[in-house]
């Protein structure tokens, strides 16, 4: 069984003058339930070239927690780190999923603007995908409603605000979507299915 890469959230504990990473342990739920195994990376970015080249992933996963901090976030190693591995996946084809902060962290990436957003937190709501509707959870202050024409993404799917809510890199095997897939009671199948067409480059099955 390949292995797929995902990063930790920041909590900070003032007490113990710790800033600890930490994870749903449904994230790792997730991805065993998508045929892969599961490893959380620590916020070194000095230690993420070393990590992929050791464990030659099939895939990076960018997870949510923590705003990047140029829209009011308090844990820059998170944003060194998803940019070392965002040009890491890149440079060495690695398929690359950011879910929630980690898709802003692709958008941040590509020169994407945020702006703060209404209505999307704890919330569940429906996204538009061409003919297809469906409902997903959210929690995220910061989105973006328009992309950069040449930024090299490109929308997947909107919700009724026009807020973005999926995106895929034109070229390159990036995507990205504003909910958590781990935060579903079951897991849904085409969360599933997404990570394998992405990691593995096939169809369910």
């Amino acid at each position: 069984m390949r292995a797929v890469i995902y990063t930790q959230r920041v909590e900070i504990v003032d007490a113990y003058e710790e800033r600890r990473d930490c994870a749903d342990q449904r994230i790792a739920d997730f991805i065993r339930e998508c045929g892969f195994l599961p490893l959380p990376l620590p916020n070194k970015r000095e230690l993420a070239a070393e990590m992929v080249s050791s464990i030659k992933p099939a895939g990076i996963i960018l997870t949510g927690g923590n705003s990047l901090e140029k829209y009011g976030g308090n844990a820059p190693e998170r944003d060194g780190m998803d940019r070392a591995l965002i040009e890491l996946g890149i440079r060495r084809r690695i398929p690359l999923y950011g879910f929630c902060r980690g898709m802003q962290s692709i958008l941040d990436y590509f020169g994407n603007q945020l702006m703060e957003v209404k209505g999307h937190v704890a919330v569940r709501h429906l996204v538009y995908e061409g003919e297809k509707t469906y409902e997903v959870n959210s929690y995220h202050n910061q989105a973006c409603v328009e992309l950069e024409r040449s930024c090299g993404l490109r929308s997947m799917s909107q919700a009724e605000d026009g807020v973005i809510e999926a995106v895929c890199h034109q070229c390159l095997p990036i995507v990205g979507t504003m909910w958590h897939p781990e935060r579903e009671k079951e897991f849904a199948a085409q969360d599933i299915g997404r990570i394998k067409v992405l990691f593995r480059g096939r169809k369910n099955g």
